[in-house]
């Protein structure tokens, strides 16, 4: 069943016992992150503070929702999926992002369902909304308001966390044309906050193009606290360019995107989302942001960005405030990585279908680290994977480390892994070392900011002329002997459940 809130979706995972309501006050700086970390550790609930005590003491007028997508399963519910049917999500980016012509008249027809089901699930614009029961403008707009999270020791400012912020580019005239991202923002008073975009994502690319334009104006920006939870995962899905996070979104619910007209800026958010800021992106005027705790596990270094003016506040009579806290995995980016490792699964294999699995550890801080496994057919066959990894999608630009292993061995088992590292591998000749690429700014280790290495390990066997040497024969018991001391373990009266340990 679609969610068209983010109320309907607290309501579901309440009856099923995911989300806990907790009437006890607690203050929003530190002491909810410290529950947080906690619930995240042990795949606990989501959780509503509904007695929010903010910075200044007082309590707040919103309750706090957090941990909404603390587990694997939580996000797949979130687009209305079991977690065994996020591959499927992948399957249907990679026909989006790249569609190959039927094979015959049977495999056309059959087309036809899934493109009028896109074509159907463009967003609709309505004229009233919850999301605008309460309008304040000018004087009236402060975001004291807001219980915002403090969320680390010595943090300059509370920070918004889970803000969706909604962008257009300077030709932009439809729907499609808007951009979805979450972009923290450290609030620097009233009605202003840090837009903390990085180069290459929509946002900060949309804010460059209205600068080269020529316009005098600032970009017109709204962020967007609250929304359902498929329009909020909308947003961090690598959706093809020819699609809007809008109607993306629509696909994941089963049910298009109602918008409405944003009060003071040009730009449509939806309609039943809790509170909306709308307002402008400075083209000249910059603040120092941070240092702030990141999903590195460590605070990052203080970096200009452009400020963001709130000009309109709306929202629900009685909204609801989403938040989360980054830090050392596990957090909620790392978990939102693993359930959408998954999805980058058939985007991948569509462009390399060598490629058999694909990982990304969480604890490699959601990118950093990937592990591939393949059907090796050439020599340097991995190095290709490994570049083709690195550059396919943008979301691996800033990934450190590739791994590529045969698919004799799991991607995802790091003992299996290491085994190949340790036996497959002369460091000399198997490693691949790449000078001066963009990496995460974020990343202290490498040389200067924004800029450093990356490393491919090609942990396969080798073949000809990889090596002159004979290459080992892998040792494996025999099929008749597996299956005849699984069919007697049970009367041998040990321990353990006897399942063979061979592929």
């Amino acid at each position: 069943m679609p969610y068209t809130s983010l109320r309907d979706f607290i309501d579901r995972l309440q009856a099923d016992g995911q989300l806990v309501v907790v009437r006890e006050p607690v203050s929003t700086v530190l002491e909810m992150t410290e529950i947080q970390t906690r619930l995240l550790a042990e795949g606990g609930p989501a959780v509503l503070f509904e007695n929010a005590i903010k910075a200044d003491g007082t309590r707040s007028e919103m309750p706090v929702l957090v941990n909404l997508f603390g587990t694997v399963e939580r996000v797949a519910r979130g687009m209305d999926r079991e977690a065994h049917e996020l591959r499927a999500v992948g399957e249907t980016l990679a026909f989006l992002k790249q569609p190959e012509p039927p094979g015959g008249f049977r495999e056309a027809l059959e087309l036809i369902p899934l493109a009028r089901t896109v074509l159907a699930m463009k967003p609709k614009t309505v004229g009233s909304a919850p999301c605008q029961e309460v309008v304040l403008k000018g004087d009236d707009v402060d975001l004291g308001r807001l219980p915002v999270q403090s969320c680390w020791p010595g943090e300059p400012a509370p920070l918004i966390t889970w803000p969706l912020v909604v962008t257009r580019g300077p030709t932009g005239r439809r729907e499609d044309d808007f951009n979805l991202g979450i972009y923290r923002m450290q609030v620097l008073g009233r009605n202003r906050t840090i837009m903390r975009w990085l180069k290459h994502r929509g946002g900060a690319q949309h804010h460059r193009r209205w600068a080269a334009s020529g316009r005098p104006e600032p970009l017109p920006c709204a962020v967007v606290l609250g929304a359902d939870p498929g329009t909020i995962l909308a947003a961090v899905t690598p959706v093809p360019d020819t699609l809007s996070e809008y109607q993306f979104a629509g696909l994941l619910r089963g049910r298009k995107v109602e918008l409405v007209d944003c009060k003071t800026v040009p730009l449509k958010v939806p309609a039943q989302a809790e509170i909306v800021l709308e307002g402008h992106v400075s083209l000249d005027e910059t603040a120092d942001e941070g240092p702030y705790g990141d999903h590195t596990g460590y605070y990052n270094s203080v970096e200009p960005f452009p400020v963001f003016t709130v000009s309109c506040m709306t929202m629900r009579r009685r909204p609801i405030y989403l938040s989360t806290f980054t830090g050392r995995p596990p957090d909620e980016p790392s978990v939102l990585g693993e359930a959408l490792n998954e999805v980058f699964i058939p985007l991948l294999t569509q462009q390399f279908p060598e490629i058999v699995d694909f990982w990304l550890p969480p604890e490699g801080c959601s990118y950093r680290i990937a592990v591939v496994s393949m059907r090796k057919a050439y020599p340097g066959h991995a190095k290709r994977v490994m570049m083709g990894v690195w550059s396919f999608l943008r979301q691996f630009m800033y990934t450190k480390w590739v791994i590529v292993v045969d698919d004799d061995i799991d991607a995802r088992n790091w003992k299996d892994v290491m085994w190949a590292i340790s036996t497959r591998m002369d460091p000399a000749r198997d490693i691949t070392v790449i000078e001066g690429t963009p990496i995460d700014y974020l990343d202290f280790a490498s040389p200067e900011s924004g800029l450093g290495g990356k490393v491919g390990l090609d942990a396969t066997n080798k073949w000809p002329p990889e090596t002159r040497r004979e290459w080992g024969e892998k040792i494996r018991m025999s099929d008749a002997v597996i299956e005849e001391v699984t069919r007697k373990w049970a009367g041998y009266g040990l321990p353990g459940s006897g399942r063979p340990i061979w592929k």
